[in-house]
């Protein structure tokens, strides 16, 4: 089983949600060659979104990716491939070049359950184009199971090539994971499976193993763990546990070395206790987030009143 797993490093698109994707060209770079070194099949560079239709007034080449900027950056590919994610209404189809012209290998679609058909004509404009695709569902841990239902007839029918089980709040444990993989695999046999998890209760690495032990293929994971809020199953977990002879820690402990442990100092990620409490309430971190960047950010008692008593909520609210 674990052979045939691939692993997408998706630290440049998930931790730009920590830093504004204030990378710099060069770590861009040494990361496309650590992990090409390292066997990472796959690395995640940033979005295809529109600068124009998300009004973005400063340019930020990471958020909106553009592929003439891509081939000088990677002018020429190694063995990882490239990949971009893009979110529905926020992208123009006018960006997307055939596969042929385009640095990218592969474009994931992401949305919300009531979205799955948008995404889905998304996907199918990038399949056409010659890309790799993938959906990735969000917010899993809240939807309704028919809802679930209906969105996976639509998903059966396309040709997307890996449908996401995303664990957006970090809230799921690993038998959740198991469930909710045999959950898919029951509802889209004819898909392979991805796994993206967030790490507010330590448990990104055991999902994403419990995820690939059940037949996942696709395991998204980012460097030293960088990603929103409490971030992502750490690569260099996965690249020294899954037993591929590809697979080389030590360029990926190069590129923390060279460049995260200061960007450590700058940015904040990881399991920290405010993340901890959102996850175990199954709620979306941008409340935690928030506070992190408040003077308060270290009363985690009274964070943990502010989300648990709703009385506290309203009266902070009027004030």
């Amino acid at each position: 089983m674990e052979h045939r797993s691939k692993i997408l490093d998706c630290t440049i698109r998930d931790g730009g949600l920590i830093n504004n994707w204030d990378f710099s060209i060069e770590f861009v770079q040494d990361l496309y060659n650590g992990l090409s070194a390292a066997g990472v099949e796959y690395m995640e560079i940033g979005y295809k979104n529109s600068a124009r239709l998300l009004n973005a007034t400063e340019p930020n080449p990471w958020r909106f990716l553009d592929d003439n900027f891509l081939k000088e950056i990677i002018p020429e590919k190694k063995f990882t491939k490239l990949s971009a994610l893009v979110d529905i209404g926020r992208v123009d189809s006018n960006d997307i070049l055939p596969r042929e012209q385009s640095v990218l290998d592969m474009i994931r679609v992401a949305c919300y359950v009531r979205e799955v058909d948008k995404g889905l004509e998304l996907v199918q404009m990038f399949h056409d184009l010659g890309y790799e695709t993938s959906l990735n569902i969000m917010a899993l841990s809240s939807v309704p199971e028919h809802q679930l239902i209906e969105a996976f007839e639509m998903v059966k029918e396309s040709p997307v090539d890996v449908v996401y089980i995303v664990d957006s709040f970090g809230s799921m444990d690993p038998a959740d994971i198991e469930h909710q993989v045999k959950k898919f695999q029951s509802m889209v046999p004819n898909k392979q499976l991805g796994i993206h998890t967030h790490n507010n209760m330590q448990l990104a690495f055991a999902n994403t193993l419990t995820a690939m032990k059940n037949g996942v293929t696709f395991l998204d994971s980012s460097v030293y763990g960088m990603g929103r809020a409490a971030g992502n199953c750490n690569t260099e977990l996965l690249v020294s546990y899954i037993q591929k002879p590809r697979y080389e820690m030590k360029p990926v402990l190069g590129v923390i070395e060279k460049h995260m442990l200061e960007m450590r100092q700058k940015w904040e990620w990881g399991y920290i206790i405010p993340y901890m409490i959102s996850g175990v309430l199954n709620e979306h971190p941008r409340v935690a987030m928030a506070y992190r960047g408040s003077a308060d950010r270290d009363n985690f008692v009274d964070f943990y009143d502010k989300v648990t008593i709703p009385e506290t909520t309203l009266a902070s609210a009027s004030k």
